[in-house]
This record gives C-alpha cells, structure tokens and sequence, in this order.
C-alpha cells in the first residue's frame, strides 16, 4: 500500500474512536478494556507464530509499566469523552506536543525552539477561547476537559517512558507486552468497580470491536507503516487532522453541535500544536 494511502487510512480509523465510545453506551471501563483486549487477541497469535515474544527484562519491565500509564490513559479519556462532546475531548487529549516540550524542559532542561514557545502562546490563547475566559478566572472547570487535560499528559508520559524501549524492539512485540499489561490493569480497576464485564447489549460488542480492529489495531498498524516511509513530523501533524473527522463524525452520527467559540477556539489550539512541530526554515520532529 502507499504509504500516503496507509497515513490517510489510519487517520480515519483512529478517528472513529469517540464514536465507538459514545454509541457503545456502556461504562468507561469497559470500551477501555476491550478496545485493547480485542485488539491483543488479534495480534497474539502473529507473535507467537512469528516468534516476536524474545525481550530482555529491563526492556519488558519498561514495557509492562508503560502499558499501565497507556491503559490509564485511555480510561481516563473515555470517562471525558461521556461528559463533553467528541470533538472537544479528542482536542484536548492531542496536546501532547506541547506536554513533551514542557516536561522536557522543566526535567531534563532541554530548550525548545522559538516555534514551540510560539505555538504553545497560539494554543492557549484558543484554549481560552474553547474553555471561555470567564471560567478560567473563576477557576471552574468541566469535570471533562480536566480528564481530556490528563489524558494528554498520561499519554505524553507513555511515550517519555517507552521512546528508548521502541528502538529495541519490534512494534509488534512492543505491542503485545505493552496492551497485556494495559489489559491486566483496566480488568484489575473493572473488578474493584464491581462493573459488568461480560453481559452487553449486541451493538456495545459491535463497538468493542470496531474499537480493538478498526482503531487500535488497523489505525495504528497503518499508521506505523507510513511512518516507516515518510517524515516523522509531517505525520505527527497530519495526525492532527483526527480532531477534524473526529468532529465531523460527531455531527454527522451523534449529531453534536458546536458552538462558534469552541469552533474556533478548536482551530487557534491546532494551528498552536502544528506550528510547535516546526522551526525555522524546516520541519522537524520536536
């Protein structure tokens, strides 16, 4: 396949991931755990088969405990995504660019460029806007876009702990250790909710697995693969494009309606995250 192509399938795929969530209707807890755990039975038995299971134990360690901080992440997006619209939670989990150039600043003293301080400038400025300012003095803020918020910086902190870990391993045995442990966790957390796990309506399991195939597993194998073959950081900013379909799917199949101020607070924090991937003359991957 083109890797164009592949970039643009992946897109769409991970798009419908608040949809499936929101039409699953079911608890949190529950599109989070069978979102990763449809998606490992699938790419178990390729593993095993191919023999991708061979990994030294501080690589597995880092491995495993990623795997909690990403099962985390996705539930604590899903919880958002059952108290504010699809589109304004899909934004604000994707500020991760401008987590990693802060927390890499303030732990590990790295300076960012210009065009990073820039763009995070940009993107608050919309954030005002999306949040509205009159909440922002007042301190209140939804119960939603502080988890949307968190979900961003668990995800920013997945992939600080995982970067080295990556470069060792195949995605795919990355993959198979790392929704293991993320499944192990989201089940642990579902057992101490005494939430359901078993008895669903036919079209919650429709969503489980578009969620496990179509979005965890298709997108993002479609998505590695291009990013075998083009520009790490003209990818990182397509994959911006997630809050577009994921907003346009909302509207067309949930029927969710944006205000103008959340419009356009939405477009001012994308053009913030996509100016801080740059620098000046050229593109790179921060």
């Amino acid at each position: 396949m083109n890797p164009k192509v592949s970039l643009v399938i992946g897109i769409i795929c991970i798009s419908f991931s608040p949809i499936f969530v929101k039409l699953a209707g079911v608890s949190p807890i529950s599109t989070s755990f069978y979102r990763l755990f449809v998606a490992w039975l699938l790419l178990a038995p390729y593993c095993i088969a191919k023999r991708r299971l061979k990994i030294e134990r501080k690589a597995l360690l880092i491995t495993l405990a990623g795997g909690i901080v990403f099962g985390l992440d996705i539930y604590v997006w899903n919880v958002s995504l059952h108290t504010i619209s699809a589109t304004v939670s899909t934004l604000l989990a994707n500020l991760t660019p401008i987590w990693v150039g802060l927390l890499s600043f303030i732990l590990f003293k790295r300076r960012s460029g210009k065009m990073f301080w820039a763009g995070t400038a940009i993107a608050m400025v919309g954030m005002v806007l999306l949040v509205g300012y009159e909440n922002i003095l007042r301190l209140q803020f939804s119960i939603g876009i502080i988890l949307a918020l968190l979900s961003s910086l668990l995800y920013t902190i997945f992939l600080m702990m995982t970067k080295s870990v990556l470069k060792t391993i195949s995605t795919q045995t990355f993959m198979f250790y790392n929704m293991l442990a993320s499944c192990v966790f989201l089940l642990m957390i579902a057992t101490l909710q005494q939430n359901n796990m078993v008895d669903y309506p036919a079209k919650a399991l429709f969503c489980f697995l578009g969620l496990g195939v179509i979005c965890q597993l298709s997108g993002w194998l479609a998505i590695n693969r291009a990013l075998t073959f083009l520009d790490s950081t003209k990818v990182s900013i397509a994959l911006l494009s997630v809050v577009a379909f994921a907003g346009f799917l909302a509207a067309m199949i949930l029927n969710e309606k944006l205000a103008f101020s959340e419009i356009l607070g939405s477009v001012i924090v994308l053009a913030g995250i996509a100016i801080t991937f740059l620098k000046p003359g050229r593109l790179v991957l921060k």
